[in-house]
């Protein structure tokens, strides 16, 4: 029997329940496919981070209670905040991810916060099938499609906060954003929600992925490149985005709830 140390981090959020929780555990060991699925299962959150030394970086994997991911943004915010809080990485220098995406960047600002260096997800627009659009009981303006999910937008950000989809159907079709401009004197550029029934996550609290997808749907209708956006969950969380080039910054900040040790027979 082995102990795995194990953080659970409220990310995106200032203050603890808030955000979106994701489960960081640290490895001195690869740990099989099927044994890091049953210990996302286990901890029943959105996601289960899982680091491993590697060269000057980290090996990062994220797992859904149900699947592997290819890319997730508050988990990835969660592991940087572990590795500088509990001391085993340098604050003055970022930390390298290596993971199904590519080398990702995380860098600390002189605030605390954590800033996420992202590829972008460029989108196209796209018609929404009959079942997607009854799924969305709200006045659909626009909607694109970014690689493995939907952006849709709403008319106002009410429509948003407000909007029950049929879960059934997006466990079909894939992931789904909502999104709306932000609400008039709100200080929210925009505002959305994000759903991934097919990943096992009804709806997420704070996406970061989803982000990569929303800078660049956003930058041409609002004719800038720096956002001030809210994701509309029941726990809500806040981000700073930046689209730059084929890139995208994301800073927010994040909370530790849980620490411990994760028991695993082996």
């Amino acid at each position: 029997m082995q102990a795995i140390p194990f953080y659970q981090v409220d990310a995106f959020t200032t203050l603890p329940f808030k955000g979106n929780p994701a489960a960081v555990c640290l490895l001195e060991a690869p740990l099989p496919d099927a044994t890091m699925q049953a210990i996302a299962m286990e901890n029943n959150l959105s996601e289960t981070a899982f680091l491993l030394k590697e060269n000057n970086g980290y090996r990062l994997r994220w797992f859904t209670p149900t699947s592997e991911v290819k890319l997730c943004g508050h988990a990835t915010l969660a592991s940087a905040h572990v590795l500088w809080e509990q001391g085993l990485a340098p604050v003055s220098a970022p930390l390298h991810f290596y993971t199904l995406s590519g080398e990702l960047l995380a860098s600390r600002t002189p605030d605390g916060a954590i800033t996420l260096d992202f590829p972008v997800a460029e989108g196209q627009p796209v018609t929404l099938g009959e079942r997607l659009q009854a799924a969305i009981p709200a006045r659909i303006v626009h909607a694109t499609f970014h690689k493995d999910r939907y952006v849709v937008e709403l008319e106002n950000a009410a429509a948003v906060e407000q909007l029950q989809p049929d879960f059934s159907v997006f466990k079909q079709e894939g992931g789904v954003i909502i999104t709306a401009r932000g609400a008039e004197g709100s200080g929210y550029d925009f505002i959305s929600r994000f759903f991934a029934s097919h990943l096992g996550i009804d709806e997420d609290p704070v996406t970061g992925s989803a982000h990569c997808c929303l800078a660049a749907y956003w930058a041409p209708l609002l004719g800038k490149t720096e956002f001030l956006a809210y994701q509309a969950s029941a726990r809500g969380g806040e981000l700073r985005v930046v689209l730059k080039g084929e890139r995208v910054l994301m800073t927010g900040h994040a909370v530790t709830v849980i620490a411990g040790k994760l028991l695993k027979w082996s």
